[in-house]
């Protein structure tokens, strides 16, 4: 039986810092009811109910004006759940939907109505941890949504792929990496695939979020062994950045953090006022096409 995720803490702190207006949250999810919305038979966890309104609740009392839902992996392609949330609010919120490699044109037609402008694909096994990179596949899919000017997002711990930035070198569109790269701190910086990520976000080929970083370490908050991984990638091109809570923090094996806390911690990586702006508001306004 697949485990039962905590619930978000409903009662998330006000920061410690100023946010800027319009910064945007580029990574939450939503889930349930699961009487409306069916959980895949294969998911790897069960999440408890959280509504798009619990999602604009969290962004309201940490002073964020928009969010970026992206479709979780326990819908499979029902994208359903993110896209009633997206109907429900479609100036503040856009989407990341997960769609097979040969979607219609139709389809992607119908999904950037609603406000989706990326997909998101999987590459981290839910058995083994190790994952594939379907190159052929990707880009096939990749010229299918370039017209519309969407991303292709990644979950996949980057430093598996050593050539990353050789394989992404001429990608049709631009590509999104989940989690700081999703580098288990004990495996150390000196990974050649994080090196490769570096490189590609410096030759303006890739963004990361940062994001989540509990799921790459067992300390609890602040999660000081990922500080270094984070203080790499803003060294190496915080113009290629971008901030999310990764609400409502699913399937996590530390003790549930409070989001605002968790923006306090990234305005810590980030302590510069101008950095932040180019993150939160910037950086996403382009990424998800915010008007």
């Amino acid at each position: 039986m697949q485990p039962r995720c905590l619930p978000h803490d409903p009662h998330p702190k006000r920061p410690d810092v100023a946010v800027p207006p319009l910064a945007c949250d580029v990574h939450a999810h939503v889930c349930g009811p699961a009487s409306r919305y069916p959980l895949i038979p294969e998911r790897l966890y069960t999440p408890p109910e959280a509504s798009v309104e619990d999602f604009t609740h969290m962004l309201d009392a940490i002073g964020v004006a928009r969010g970026v839902l992206v479709q979780p992996s326990i819908y499979g392609f029902d994208n359903r759940a993110m896209l009633d949330a997206l109907a429900a609010s479609p100036r503040r919120l856009r989407g990341v939907a997960v769609v097979p490699f040969d979607v219609p044109i139709a389809e992607i037609e119908r999904l950037h109505a609603a406000g989706v402008r990326g997909v998101r694909c999987n590459i981290v096994d839910l058995k083994t941890g190790a994952g594939q990179l379907p190159l052929e596949a990707l880009r096939a899919l990749a010229s299918r949504i370039r017209p519309f000017g969407w991303h292709v997002e990644f979950l996949m711990h980057v430093d598996e792929f050593p050539t990353l930035d050789r394989d992404f070198a001429d990608f049709p569109v631009d590509v999104v990496f989940g989690h700081l790269g999703y580098v288990p701190t004990a495996k150390g910086l000196e990974q050649p695939g994080f090196a490769a990520l570096k490189r590609l976000m410096r030759a303006g080929k890739a963004w990361v979020k940062l994001t989540a970083p509990y799921r790459l370490t067992t300390a609890e908050m602040p999660y000081v062994e990922v500080n270094p991984f984070a203080a790499a990638l803003v060294d190496a091109a915080p113009d290629r950045l971008l901030w999310g809570s990764d609400w409502p923090h699913v399937y996590i094996r530390t003790a549930m953090p409070n989001d605002g806390a968790l923006f306090d911690l990234f305005s810590r990586w980030v302590p510069d006022p101008t950095m932040r702006q180019r993150i939160l508001v910037d950086n996403p306004s382009r990424v998800y096409d915010f008007r």
